[in-house]
């Protein structure tokens, strides 16, 4: 077994069974964000959100929301929000307060750099 797949596993271990299923459902996520080579669109698609939401619920709907963003861009920024909320128990409203931020802010620089296309 590699070390990353040991330290994982040591800390996976260590979780709550409530913090367990949230990191399954962000490694899900995680695995489902690679995208084919479908037309995207360039506009949001306005999904609206939930009164109470989780974390990982929050993620999915912004990249759905947002689904011409490139997602390995995003994936440094939403992976620490995710682990503020997971390890540090950050507020799952505050994270994903921040989360709308950047997607939006990500969003803005995606139709600067498309110019006029």
């Amino acid at each position: 077994m590699k070390s990353k797949d040991k330290e994982l596993l040591s800390l996976f271990r260590d979780l709550s069974a409530a913090q367990q299923t949230s990191v399954l459902d962000f490694a899900r996520y995680l695995k489902s964000t690679s995208r084919g080579d479908a037309t995207v669109p360039r506009e949001p698609v306005p999904i609206p959100r939930p009164q109470r939401e989780a974390v990982v619920a929050a993620i999915k709907r912004l990249t759905a929301t947002y689904p011409m963003l490139d997602t390995a861009r995003l994936f440094d920024a939403v992976s620490g929000l995710m682990s503020q909320h997971l390890l540090s128990g950050r507020e799952a409203e505050e994270v994903i307060d921040e989360l709308e931020l950047k997607f939006g802010e990500e969003y803005r620089e995606f139709i600067e750099s498309e110019g006029g296309r």
